[in-house]
């Protein structure tokens, strides 16, 4: 077993020295690593910009039909297990990690355009979703942003570790992990329908751009 984790340890650090050789794959690593810090900065003036605006109240007949509950521990097993699973595979494959990288700065620059040009009120019978760690780039360990609705960031995200990983294994839990993420949001009514079906929609052709952009 030693063996086999030094052999293992090895060829990561072989195909990270490989795939540092390449020089787009060293741009888009240290753009896309500067875009990011930048684009975390900002999350704290941007939600809070948000959360003084009015929106929408929509008539979501589906949402209706589901009793909030809070379901912030299962909802956050769910997304740091499958967070943890992706930085071990961006450490094993750099593919991954570029690839995941530049889609989730897309990502974030499509839902901000989003929230921005469709301003939605939350859902009524909305439960906290608390997450100490998540909300120390929404302004605090206590803030809480309602009004980032559409599209979902939580069924998003998950859909792209789907979409990023690349082993069978990998790809049915996290397939699983995102239609967990959308049930689970609908229950604690933090999102309308509309927001997840269309988290799902906008993340593959995110992702597809992704792959053209870092194909290398």
């Amino acid at each position: 077993m030693e063996n086999q984790n030094k052999a293992g340890n090895k060829a990561n650090a072989r195909a990270w020295k490989n795939a540092w050789t390449n020089r787009k794959f060293r741009i888009l690593t240290i753009v896309c690593s500067s875009i990011l810090l930048g684009i975390l900065v900002s999350f704290p003036y941007f939600f809070a910009l948000i959360e003084l605006r009015e929106g929408a109240l929509l008539n979501d007949r589906l949402l209706q039909l589901i009793p909030p509950n809070d379901v912030s521990i299962p909802t956050f097993i769910v997304i740091w297990s499958m967070s943890l699973l992706l930085w071990i595979r961006c450490a094993q494959n750099p593919s991954i990690f570029i690839l995941f990288l530049c889609s989730f700065i897309l990502l974030s620059f499509s839902r901000m355009i989003t929230i921005l040009l469709f301003p939605l009120n939350p859902p009524i019978g909305l439960i906290k979703l608390n997450d100490p760690l998540t909300s120390i780039f929404y302004g605090g360990t206590n803030t809480f942003i309602h009004k980032d609705l559409f599209y979902s960031g939580h069924t998003s995200i998950q859909f792209l570790i789907f979409l990023s990983l690349q082993k069978k294994t990998d790809k049915i839990i996290a397939f699983c992990a995102s239609l967990t993420i959308a049930v689970l949001v609908l229950v604690q009514h933090i999102h309308y329908t509309i927001d997840v079906i269309a988290a799902f929609f906008f993340t593959y052709l995110i992702y597809r751009l992704g792959k053209i952009i870092t194909s290398y």
